[in-house]
């Protein structure tokens, strides 16, 4: 059992998550999902906004939630979902998957609160078939030379991952994700809210592949 407990932000989150979907992110969620097919697992699955997207083509959808309030907030919610979705506790740092056993995982807003990227990816890629996909939607850094950035570092190394579960505004996931091993297909860049200069407001979303042979290190 992961026994990962965030209760006063899960309250926040579970409202949050509603009006950001209105807002726009229902949207960026759709074409995250839009075209899989097999089976999915997604990590950080939170209160299952997800869920109603997926489409068709996918047979079966594991969902990873360590904290206990957000995933019972997913068990509620995958029975209305149009596909098969099992809700599971576990980290992103040790799914509960064998290896090669999805063809593709989704995360969203789920990569800022990982405690370590790299294992994260690591064990993403060891649950995934040769030539697999990560498909991400993640706030990043902003541009290094820019006051955003330097706004993003103070935040994180002091008040925001205390406020927001372990939420960083300023990673490069985007190497991340290449360092663990995956060729980026798709990226898209962007501010959301449009035109919005918040910590959280640089986002990427695109398409990575996990290679059939991947690189030694």
């Amino acid at each position: 059992m992961a026994a990962v407990s965030h209760p006063v932000f899960a309250r926040v989150y579970e409202r949050l998550s509603v009006a950001m979907d209105r807002a726009g992110t229902a949207e960026f969620r759709r074409d995250l999902v839009a075209g899989l097919s097999g089976r999915v697992i997604e990590i950080g699955a939170g209160n299952g906004r997800m869920f109603s997207h997926y489409p068709p083509g996918v047979g079966e959808v594991v969902a990873v939630e360590p904290e206990r309030r957000l995933r019972a907030a997913a068990e509620r919610a995958a029975p209305t979902a149009p596909v098969p979705i099992t809700v599971v506790d576990g980290l992103a740092e040790s799914l509960p998957a064998r290896d090669g056993e999805f063809d593709a995982a989704v995360v969203a807003l789920v990569l800022c609160t990982v405690p370590d990227q790299a294992n994260a990816l690591a064990e993403i890629g060891r649950t995934l078939r040769p030539g697999g996909e990560l498909r991400f939607f993640e706030h990043v850094a902003a541009d290094e030379a820019s006051r955003l950035h330097r706004t993003q570092r103070l935040l994180d190394a002091t008040l925001w991952p205390k406020l927001f579960a372990g939420c960083h505004t300023g990673r490069d996931t985007i190497a991340a994700i290449t360092d663990a091993g995956f060729v980026i297909e798709e990226l898209r860049r962007f501010h959301f809210p449009a035109g919005s200069n918040s910590p959280s407001s640089p986002c990427v979303h695109g398409r990575a592949t996990w290679p059939a042979a991947p690189r030694q290190r």
